[in-house]
């Protein structure tokens, strides 16, 4: 297939096109390069820089590259951010799905593949979440993330032969395991690189946000997936849809808490480092993580990094071989 990644230059878009040209499809990359890297995409790969708002533009990359279908990861994608700029996140997040959509519809792609959260469930009352859990989001990111979903549902339904696919995820982390590709955010925030660059010595201290919430020992519990999992799991699907929309959990099944994420990196760094208690994030739900047996069961699909300290291992790979990040 000709595959059409979106924010292909981010984080986990990046690893995505190099997995679907690895699964012998042409990928072609579009991003608008306002978070992402162009360092981060393959040099063969063709490139299209274009924000996904730009509708009439879209359009023709679809039908130029004659499109079977779309991986759609370009979002804005931090909780607390959403929470103090939420119009922001419906504009990128919300209006550039609806954009794409209408893209599609206009150039008859017939395949969609939609990179969505865990945060469209909010805070449920029980664990582990199943794709049947009510999608009650607390923050505008999960919020604009459920819109889209519901966009493309509804799209779907009034398309007959379209094919679409939601996967809802947990936490990624990691990095490609020959240490070409991980994470490059400015601010970086996501915990595990957070933690890493701090027991390197590379940031003063690390900052637990809230450890009185109702969980063992206080603090948040994620279920963490892989990112080569997770672009995996995006292929699977695209290869593996049919005609109608469906929703599918991705996790390792379990969740590890903030704590037990400080260990985990302690113990494979194995250097000592300063973790401050700070005040609770808002828009933070005490326990997320999934019931992931749906994919498995109807995709054959299942997780092979489960291990939170090979994940870290891997991220450390990523931190240490670039110390500056792609281009800094």
């Amino acid at each position: 297939m000709n595959v059409l990644v979106t924010g292909a230059a981010g984080y986990i878009g990046s690893h995505a096109i190099r997995r679907v040209a690895r699964a012998g499809h042409r990928a072609v990359a579009l991003d608008n390069l306002s978070r992402g890297h162009r360092e981060a995409l393959p040099a063969d790969a063709p490139f299209v820089e274009c924000d996904v708002r730009e509708t009439d533009r879209v359009c023709a990359a679809l039908e130029e590259h004659r499109i079977d279908c779309v991986l759609h990861f370009a979002a804005f994608s931090y909780v607390a951010e959403s929470v103090e700029k939420p119009l922001d996140y419906y504009d990128n997040n919300t209006r550039g799905t609806l954009s794409l959509i209408e893209a599609v519809r206009r150039a008859n792609v017939r395949r969609f593949v939609f990179s969505s959260t865990c945060a469209t469930y909010g805070e449920p009352g029980t664990m582990p979440i199943t794709e049947d859990t009510p999608q009650q989001p607390i923050n505008p990111y999960g919020a604009s993330k459920l819109f889209s979903e519901q966009m493309l549902q509804d799209f779907t339904h009034a398309t007959p032969g379209f094919s679409s696919c939601a996967l809802r995820y947990f936490n990624v982390a990691g990095a490609a395991l020959d240490g070409s590709l991980g994470e490059d955010h400015v601010p970086e925030t996501h915990l595990i690189p957070v933690i890493i660059q701090a027991a390197l010595g590379r940031r003063e201290k690390v900052v637990l946000f809230g450890d009185d919430y109702p969980t063992p020992d206080g603090t948040c519990i994620r279920d963490y997936v892989h990112v080569e999992d997770l672009v995996d799991a995006h292929v699977v699907a695209m290869e593996k849809m049919s005609p109608g929309f469906v929703a599918y959990n991705l996790g390792v099944g379990r969740g590890y808490s903030v704590r037990e994420i400080i260990d985990a990196v302690r113990t494979v760094v194995g250097r000592p480092f300063t973790v401050e208690i700070g005040a609770r994030r808002p828009g933070d739900p005490p326990s997320l993580y999934a019931d992931a047996s749906k994919i498995e069961r109807e995709l054959g699909f299942r997780p092979k990094h489960v291990r939170i300290e090979d994940t870290v291992r891997s991220a450390l790979g990523w931190i240490e071989r670039h110390p500056h990040g792609y281009a800094r």
